[in-house]
């Protein structure tokens, strides 16, 4: 039996911020990771890295990237995002059926919590590849997001694990908690597939949801999602949440909703960090039509990271579970390097005509047919600005675009085929405002917590970009604390 203070499961964002924090308090700390090293660091290291966080101005901004250059500033509408702002569009994301106290955590928590990242070694940077757009000789950031880390979700979870070599963690790779329980002395028992047991008084659990779950798929989100890729992590199957649910913990939370993302239609079946960037999430500025032929969505309902996380389930139900999205040069110099990776299932043609003969499986003439309506409904009275919701709409269409909607006239003309990219589920464990796991019956489960994508407490239906890291750094830092501070009862 190994003997620690706190024993984290899981070595992504929020398990490295929970044991950081635990070690920054004294407590000798066991980070216990499924993966193989050159595997490490979960969801995160597949992600952009980008961080929502309510700030002020520019001047908070400099507190989060000092390396931020005067000609940066100069040159660019930072804007603002109020802590009102912020906990406002998640709450009305989830339809208002968000834990507000916990929300209410990671809204305030945020800032401070990221300026305590770079203290750890985490390097933040300004979107300005996929956040801002260049509008009247300024660049203009959109939808809430500003902040992103240097190197994306690699770069993160490198920075992290960084600090945590140096800070004594010790990482345990290669480890699959399969098995949790508690000694007569209240400490608690983890039993490893590879035979190792560890035993301390504070047990954080950040093992993700069970996305990599394809039985788990089926059978809670519902018929056809044993059939989506997996972006992120392949470990990520609900051990975690498993767990704790066999040991009383509350199931909570939106069990048949997920994050899922437009997805290259050839990436690979399993997330790969070598082939990171196969996510296609700029629909909103071109158009997305099926097999058929038809449109299905509106892709200008708002900006992509309000509505993105929902492209995948849109796209499973369409014949085939592909779909086409299509630019013309209004929109394609437009698109950032998730559509310029060598990777990337694209088609060009210097008519519309010919773009269409290229689509294998589309039904061409109805396809024609829906691009001259669409082409002949669009506003062009409104002017195009793809830094605000610019009101440039179609009219007389049963699916309108409701904003960025230009017509498919300036060749050449590319397309890019997608299909579904499930990134995390939403279902999980209930806590409450200090990370503790909540049982069955309402009461919390002393020296069990829990932070990261497994918490069930603040996703429904829909998920608002860069909300993920920044819940899984401020939930991971309270439990590391908290259990931190158990070994001195």
């Amino acid at each position: 039996m190994n003997h620690y203070d706190v024993i984290v499961l899981g070595g992504g964002n929020a398990g490295l911020c929970a044991a950081l924090s635990a070690r920054e308090q004294g407590a000798r700390v066991a980070l216990l990771e499924r993966a193989p090293v050159e595997q490490r660091g979960g969801n995160s290291a597949h992600t952009g890295g980008a961080f929502r966080v309510a700030y002020r101005g520019v001047e908070d901004l400099r507190e989060l990237m000092p390396d931020l250059l005067d000609s940066e500033i100069e040159n660019s509408d930072f804007g603002s995002y109020t802590q009102e702002e912020f906990f406002a569009e998640l709450a009305a994301q989830s339809q208002y059926r968000a834990d507000p106290e916990v929300l209410d955590t990671v809204v305030t928590e945020g800032f401070a919590t990221l300026q305590w990242m770079t203290r750890q070694g985490v390097r933040f940077m300004p979107i300005f590849g996929r956040q801002a757009f260049k509008v009247e000789g300024k660049y203009k950031f959109w939808g809430g997001l500003t902040v992103e880390v240097s190197g994306g979700g690699l770069g993160l979870v490198e920075a992290l694990m960084r600090r945590a070599e140096r800070n004594g963690v010790e990482l345990h790779y290669g480890c699959r908690a399969q098995r949790l329980s508690r000694d007569e002395q209240g400490r608690w028992q983890v039993e490893c597939a590879n035979g190792q047991r560890f035993s301390a008084a504070g047990l954080i659990l950040a093992t993700g949801g069970f996305h990599a779950n394809l039985e788990w798929r089926a059978k809670y989100l519902g018929p056809g999602w044993d059939l989506a890729k997996v972006r992120g992590s392949r470990y990520n199957t609900g051990d975690g949440i498993r767990m704790a649910m066999d040991i009383g913990a509350a199931a909570h939370g939106n069990w048949s909703g997920c994050h899922a993302v437009f997805y290259d239609v050839n990436a690979p079946e399993q997330g790969d960090l070598n082939l990171l960037n196969q996510q296609k999430n700029y629909f909103h500025l071109g158009v997305v039509v099926n097999a058929e032929g038809k449109r299905f969505v509106d892709e200008g309902l708002d900006f992509r990271n309000y509505t993105y996380s929902g492209m995948g389930a849109k796209v499973l139900q369409q014949p085939g579970g592909i779909a086409w999205q299509l630019f013309d040069q209004h929109s394609e110099p437009l698109l950032p390097d998730e559509y310029r990776v060598r990777q990337a299932t694209r088609i060009q043609a210097n008519t519309l005509e010919e773009l269409a003969a290229k689509l294998e499986g589309v039904n061409v003439n109805a396809l024609l047919d829906t691009l001259r309506a669409y082409n002949a409904a669009v506003s062009r009275e409104v002017p195009f600005n793809p830094a605000v919701r610019d009101g440039r709409s179609t009219v007389g269409l049963a699916i309108p675009k409701s904003n960025w909607a230009n017509p498919l006239e300036r060749p050449p003309f590319v397309a890019y085929a997608v299909t579904c990219g499930i990134t995390f589920t939403f279902g999980g464990l209930k806590v409450n405002s200090q990370a503790e796991v909540i049982d069955e019956e309402g009461q919390v489960i002393p020296g069990l917590y829990a932070a990261g994508e497994l918490v069930g407490n603040l996703y429904y239906v829909k998920y608002a970009g860069g909300a993920g890291l920044t819940s899984g750094s401020v939930l991971g830092r309270i439990a590391g604390a908290g259990a931190a501070a158990r070994r001195l009862g």
